[in-house]
């Protein structure tokens, strides 16, 4: 079943980890094990270009990843907006390089999607991995203005938060809402048709932006309260609201998102992917019985592996489980279809320009 991920960081395993994504999983793994590399997610991760063809993976959505971290001992993270900024730079750079060499095409238009999904379609093995660029935290964004410089280079999601609290608002783990610089940042994102990404907003600034933001917005790596219970995930309400404007949540397969009470370094994956398809009902169900609002968004090796994923989660490949999971729980081939693909497809067919 032909893929769309709604949000992979490859330019965090490939610059930041310093991982060559040429390789195979397996190859990777075995570099790592013979430094002796203890690290959380490090011998664990579970993709790499060559794993993602195998995946019948046509397209994602490619981050731009550089948090401010004020504390200078720490593993994730940089201590100036300036530095976010250069590593901004360094996450693009590599995209371009690996589209110089032909394993990546950066998609920005919706003519340049939708030949890439049908060249992918009729020959997949010769088409490289198509990639939509978002930006995961608004960090690297020196003024609100910085945005349309970003958009020049292909940018077209936005994130403004991540963890924490930016210069932006705030984040996973926090109860701030949205700074004065969020104003004109979400103004320019309007004039631009950028897409805001609603993952990693605090409750207050999620319903800040959904007063002030009228363009589109998404979810790539969502889960449910109902679910997993903390606040990383959205409530019913928030879903709704995604779903009312036309927007799309993709599932996340990081396990601290699927499993109750589960503690990073600590517990152990219990959960399954029939967690994940557990998810997947739940949208549909809010959504009134629509199918067309929930799609694949897995976040896989976004800072750990497969120590942090579902039990029968190894590796990218085994993602296409869930389409048995899901025809024995009764979903028809052509719904599988819209979340496997067919969703995300839509969506930023509608977004991208012209």
């Amino acid at each position: 079943m032909i893929i769309f991920d709604g949000h992979l960081d490859l330019a965090l395993n490939g610059v930041d980890w310093n991982r060559d994504l040429r390789q195979t999983v397996d190859d990777i793994r075995a570099q790592e094990q013979s430094l002796n590399m203890t690290d959380a997610g490090r011998c664990t991760n579970t993709l790499s270009l060559p794993e993602l063809k195998h995946s019948e993976v046509a397209v994602c959505l490619a981050t731009l990843l550089a948090r401010l971290e004020q504390p200078i001992n720490h593993s994730f993270g940089w201590t100036s907006p300036h530095t976010c900024y250069a590593m901004a730079q360094s996450h693009l750079a590599y995209y371009r390089a690996l589209e110089q060499d032909g394993y990546l095409k950066i998609l920005k238009n919706k003519s340049g999607l939708t030949n890439h999904f049908a060249d992918y379609s009729r020959h997949p093995e010769p088409s490289p991995l198509g990639i939509i660029l978002t930006m995961e935290g608004a960090d690297p964004l020196l003024r609100p203005d910085s945005i349309f410089e970003f958009h020049e280079s292909g940018l077209r999601a936005l994130g403004l938060t991540h963890y924490g609290c930016n210069r932006y608002g705030g984040g996973t783990r926090s109860e701030v809402g949205l700074s004065v610089d969020a104003e004109p940042l979400l103004k320019n994102c309007a004039q631009l048709g950028i897409t805001i990404d609603m993952t990693h907003l605090s409750d207050v600034a999620f319903w800040q932006v959904a007063e002030r933001f009228h363009g589109r917005v998404h979810a790539s790596h969502q889960n449910a309260r109902a679910i997993c219970n903390w606040q990383r995930q959205f409530s019913d309400d928030q879903i709704r609201f995604v779903i009312e404007r036309d927007g799309v949540l993709g599932v996340s397969m990081d396990v601290i998102m699927l499993q109750e009470g589960y503690v990073r370094g600590i517990s152990r994956p219990e959960e399954t992917l029939q967690r994940a398809v557990d998810q997947i009902e739940h949208v549909i169900q809010l959504a009134k019985g629509s199918v067309k609002h929930i799609a694949l968004g897995t976040d896989l090796d976004g800072g750990y592996g497969c120590e942090q994923t579902p039990a029968d989660l190894n590796r990218y490949r085994d993602l296409q489980k869930l389409v048995q999971i899901m025809k024995n729980r009764g979903f028809p081939d052509s719904d599988i279809d819209s979340i496997f693909h067919g969703n995300w497809l839509r969506f930023f067919g509608e977004v991208l320009p012209d």
